[in-house]
């Protein structure tokens, strides 16, 4: 017996009888020998993290753009707080934590630089719209790995697709990272805008503080034990209507303080417009593109979907850089 064989029948023996056993994933789109030490959940989990795409979201705005410190959150230390209030939950219940970090890494590779600001910018310019979690399934489908993809199993494929709040995953590990998705996205956005001024505790409604927490810790607690409690030992994954009330009603508290705040988001037409001038100048200039983007014209994808993929992989930094080339005199740069 093999160990990947060893650990399946570990997980045989010993996740709930809710959970997703790796041994009975539907697969991959592509048929492939099975490792001998790791079950297929964790090798997915394993190619995430080595892949081209994941090193790139440390370079990615969350919310600030280009904010003044190095303790605000990136892209890249959002899917890992995402991964780790995910685990714990997953752990508590006896689901597959594998799959959980699978999915929970892999949610938001296909998002753009610049935050939100990029994809609502890309959505307009592509034809058939942009949306980052379906650019995240392209992505670990059609564009790592120089065009070939990453081959994944079809239940972290579906878990990073429905990861959105109007999504509904197929598994139960899927509808925890939907929730941690949330969960960490709101207190560490709290975090963040207390520590940009742009927020203090005090303004958190005291309704709200008194049911969720007066601290960013003593939220997480709240909402992690919540979901663990009202899961245990049942087909699904949910949360008390109390605190799943105040949750959505601090989501929408941040909407209106935080995320349409001009302090936190007065440079997004900024960011926007540049995206903008990149996308007009490669529709022109389509020799600039990378080998990947050629030989995918040549073999017969929108251009502007091509070039969608090009300037949604980019880094802030990337695409300030390759603005600064394109549209600024030599003398004028500062990158």
């Amino acid at each position: 017996m093999t160990i990947r064989e060893q650990l399946e029948l570990r997980e045989r023996e010993y996740l709930s009888p809710f959970a997703s056993l790796s041994e009975n994933s539907r697969g991959r789109d592509l048929p492939e020998p099975e490792c001998d030490i790791r079950p297929v959940y964790q090798r997915d989990r394993d190619r995430i993290l080595h892949c081209k795409s994941f090193r790139r979201l440390k370079d990615k705005t969350q919310v600030f753009l280009s904010p003044k410190g190095d303790h605000y959150r990136t892209r890249l230390t959002h899917v890992l707080e995402v991964s780790q209030n995910a685990r714990t939950i997953a752990k508590a219940l006896r689901l597959n934590e594998d799959l959980v970090e699978a999915i929970a890494l892999g949610h938001d590779l296909g998002h753009t630089p610049f935050g939100h600001a990029g994809e609502r910018m890309l959505d307009r310019l592509c034809e058939g719209g942009f949306r980052h979690n379906v650019q995240s399934v392209r992505l670990v489908e059609r564009l790592e790995k120089d065009g070939r993809g990453l081959n994944l199993t079809w239940e972290v494929r579906d878990g990073i697709l429905n990861h959105k709040t109007s999504g509904s995953p197929a598994t139960l590990e899927g509808n925890i990272v939907r929730l941690s998705d949330k969960i960490a996205y709101i207190n560490h956005d709290i975090d963040d805008a207390i520590r940009a001024h742009v927020l203090r505790e005090e303004d958190i409604p005291h309704r709200l503080r008194e049911i969720l927490g007066f601290t960013t810790r003593e939220r997480l607690n709240t909402l992690i034990h919540d979901i663990i409690i009202h899961s245990q030992h049942q087909n699904v994954i949910r949360m008390s209507a109390e605190v799943e009330q105040a949750m959505q009603e601090l989501r929408q508290f941040m909407f209106a303080h935080v995320y349409t705040n001009p302090v936190a988001k007065g440079e997004e037409s900024k960011a926007m417009a540049l995206l903008e001038q990149l996308f007009e100048y490669y529709m022109d200039h389509t020799d600039q593109l990378s080998e990947t983007n050629l030989r995918m014209l040549r073999e017969g994808e929108p251009k502007d979907r091509v070039i969608c993929d090009y300037i949604a992989g980019m880094t802030d930094q990337y695409a300030i850089a390759k603005y600064n080339e394109y549209f600024l005199p030599k003398q004028w740069q500062v990158y």
